[in-house]
């Protein structure tokens, strides 16, 4: 059997949980579940499939050093690879993956984000046994795709030929569809929600960025070169912010043939803003989410998160109340998407202070 390592993206910078989440504490450093950092509940779930010490992390320069701290223990200081720059996913996972080869040797890789909701780890962990041996026997790549439990419209669907078996052939990426259009893909039974997550030899997925991604490419095979070497950093805080920037998705997945996925239903949940706090915590019979110092009278269907101070709520309905020491977010439940626009905003006057 191939070796099996793990590789978590953890690079993000959470906008859409601010004021909670940082620049330097992203969504991905933060216990939203109150059991445990979402990146070490991650690495956790990998280890389903491969041991800590085959565990690596990819994050940016300014979450590096406590990304270190929370997961020592978990994964070695090393394993922390560490982007001068976001460049996007593909940029992100051709590092990793040369990384991994040049260093290592080759083996399977199962990567995945660092802070996604996952409730029946059991289950995720068949799923990733079955992905692994997908990938390791027919030297494709594979994803895995989540069975959808609604007409969602914040998610890429992926459309699958249902054959037999748990691994299925792709058919088609699809980009996040209208209200209509996701009632017809659930409809159909052929859909599955794009998770993000991938499963592929190392020596597999740098033959399809040599062919598709070549300026990338070749880029990467430059800092390649230094690894080990006394001017490894200097040459990656060169080259890493001149790499394009571009998505797995757009620029590997979706121009590839043969790729294969693995459904699962393992109560997933990317628990992208603030209205799905709900995913990780019970609901009131009013449909409230109340994490913190709080109390709330005649309301309905609001999350509500305190740090510290008491939150009251009165009368009020479909809110997002959040408290932290230096900020407090309000906002309609159905525009906790748009949060990242106060992000941009406070950028956008240099209040660098709160972000």
């Amino acid at each position: 059997m191939d070796k099996v390592y793990g590789i978590i993206m953890a690079g993000g910078g959470g906008t859409r949980f601010w004021p909670l989440s940082r620049k330097g504490t992203p969504k991905q450093l933060l216990n939203l579940s109150g059991k445990e950092i979402m990146v070490n509940e991650a690495i956790d779930r990998l280890t389903k499939v491969t041991a800590y010490d085959d565990i690596y992390i990819v994050t940016n320069c300014e979450q590096a050093d406590k990304m270190q701290r929370v997961t020592q223990g978990r994964v070695d200081a090393a394993h922390i690879l560490s982007e001068p720059c976001a460049r996007n996913t593909a940029a992100c996972i051709g590092y990793a993956a040369l990384k991994i080869l040049r260093e290592r040797g080759d083996g399977v890789l199962v990567i995945t984000p660092s802070d996604a909701y996952i409730e029946d780890e059991e289950a995720f962990g068949e799923v990733l046994h079955t992905a692994v041996r997908a990938a390791a026997d027919s030297n494709k790549l594979v994803t895995i795709g989540i069975a959808p439990t609604f007409p969602a419209t914040g998610y890429g669907y992926i459309r699958y030929r249902d054959t037999e078996g748990n691994v299925k052939p792709v058919v088609k990426f699809v980009e996040k569809p209208t209200r209509k259009k996701a009632e017809e893909y659930l409809k159909s039974g052929c859909y599955v929600w794009n998770s993000g997550m991938f499963v592929w030899k190392a020596s597999v997925i740098l033959k399809k960025f040599k062919r598709l991604l070549p300026d990338l490419y070749a880029q990467l095979i430059k800092i390649a070169a230094a690894f080990g070497k006394p001017e490894e950093g200097r040459i990656l805080e060169e080259i890493y912010p001149e790499l394009p920037s571009v998505s797995i998705d757009y620029g590997i997945m979706e121009h590839s043939k043969d790729i294969l996925v693995v459904p699962g239903e393992f109560g997933w949940n990317d628990v992208g803003s603030w209205d799905m706090l709900g995913a990780l915590h019970p609901q009131d019979e009013s449909g409230n989410v109340v994490v913190g110092n709080a109390v709330n009278v005649d309301t309905v269907n609001t999350v509500i998160y305190s740090s510290g101070k008491m939150i009251a709520a009165v009368d009020v309905s479909d809110l997002v109340i959040v408290e932290t020491p230096d900020a407090i977010l309000v906002c309609p439940k159905s525009k906790a998407q748009d949060v990242r626009k106060i992000v941009d905003e406070l950028e956008a006057e240099g209040r660098e202070e709160l972000l």
